[in-house]
């Protein structure tokens, strides 16, 4: 990916988020944003090599509308100010886990797993971690997942803000409704999803071998994301 053309478009659109300006630039978009596409199928295509649910999927498949929908939001400006892709076998708006890169200036970001789970979903989660809680220690405490994304409910990531690694967006003050308040690994129960990322410079995506380092983030994640899958995948 030319991730200098993309960013220097992103940068453009955040200081002048309107419709002019956009029209103005269109060609520049046209011409990011297939840009960002081959690299999402390069990135599709690596992660294949390891999960070959994702092979049958293309980057038409995974990348959103640069549209913003503004119906229920205070921010009325028409553009997001990112680009992203969720690679996910059954669907971007699928609820099971996929992986998630995130272009923007400052914030670019390479995630593993699902958020935005329905409660009955969470409920089920919760229940099996708690019947398989050494399967999903071995998941998510390793030396390899703490080192990369940290533990539950320590980062932070917001639409302008992201902190280095993070495991879990959100989670509740107290213990879910029906669980065990003196549960020995309650923090999982708390969660209220199951995502972790890592941020990466801007250039990250540019020159040879950042597939292989992206590689290394996903397959770091999978399994917590497959537990998971293995949970959501009786509701889908």
């Amino acid at each position: 990916m030319n991730t200098k053309k993309i960013m220097h478009f992103l940068k453009g659109i955040a200081a002048n988020n309107n419709r002019q300006w956009f029209l103005e630039n269109k060609a520049e978009y046209d011409e990011v944003k297939a840009d960002f596409e081959q690299g999402v199928d390069l990135i599709i295509s690596q992660l294949s090599t390891f999960d070959d649910e994702v092979s049958h999927l293309t980057a038409k498949d995974c990348t959103y509308r640069f549209y913003r929908d503004v119906r229920f939001s205070p921010d009325k400006s028409p553009y997001k100010r990112h680009f992203g892709a969720y690679i996910c076998a059954h669907g971007r708006k699928s609820l099971r886990g996929g992986y998630y890169v995130h272009l923007q200036p400052g914030n670019c970001l390479i995630a593993v797993g699902c958020y935005w789970l329905p409660t009955n979903i969470l409920t089920s989660c919760r229940n099996e971690i708690m019947a398989n809680i050494d399967e999903w220690r071995k998941d998510v405490e390793s030396n390899d997942f703490v080192d990369l994304f940290g533990r539950p409910n320590e980062g932070e990531w917001a639409d302008d803000k992201v902190s280095g690694k993070g495991f879990g967006l959100t989670a509740l003050k107290t213990v879910p409704k029906g669980f065990p308040k003196d549960y020995e690994f309650v923090q999982y129960l708390r969660m209220k999803d199951y995502c972790c990322w890592v941020s990466v410079p801007d250039d990250f995506f540019e020159g040879d071998g950042w597939l292989g380092k992206l590689e290394i983030i996903c397959k770091t994640g999978k399994p917590m994301m497959d537990f998971i899958n293995n949970v959501i995948d009786d509701y889908e």
